[in-house]
């Protein structure tokens, strides 16, 4: 399993240093919906945890709170970088 984590690592770095700057912003979006099946996932998974399963409840909150740190982070950056396109007034 180790050896299959670092040959994907290897290769999200190849393929993410070889997008063009035009293809940034959709791919963000992209990244940003899938983060948000992480976040219903993780709200899932605490519903379903036991109350006194502190190490469950305390990851899910751990990512719903990350989840939706990067979804926003990714829609800000995604709209400064859609407003570079923008005309001048």
């Amino acid at each position: 399993m180790v050896y299959i984590v670092i040959l994907s690592i290897f290769l999200g770095i190849e393929v993410i240093s070889n997008v063009p700057a035009i293809l940034h912003t959709p791919l963000m979006s992209g990244a940003n919906a899938i983060h948000g099946v992480v976040i219903i996932g993780a709200i899932i998974v605490m519903g379903h945890a036991s109350p006194d399963d502190y190490l469950a409840l305390t990851l899910g909150f751990l990512a719903v709170v990350l989840g939706t740190l990067n979804v926003v982070g990714g829609f800000v950056v995604t709209n400064r970088m859609l407003e570079m396109f923008k005309k001048k007034k």
